[in-house]
């Protein structure tokens, strides 16, 4: 379960933020377009579970 909650979920996250970010430029989305600004946000907390997953060990 701590494999899941630790690694995998972040990872999706990041994924599902990179995914956000690519089909909203590809859909003519700019700079401040929501899913720019929300693909941004969920890299930023998959990376910061991750970092902090990681600081703990």
């Amino acid at each position: 379960m701590k494999l899941l909650r630790g690694y995998i979920l972040p990872a999706l996250m990041i994924l599902i933020g990179v995914g956000l970010i690519v089909r909203t430029i590809f859909g003519g989305g700019g700079p401040v377009a929501i899913g720019i600004i929300l693909g941004v946000l969920f890299v930023a907390a998959g990376a910061g579970r991750l970092y902090v997953e990681r600081s703990l060990l």
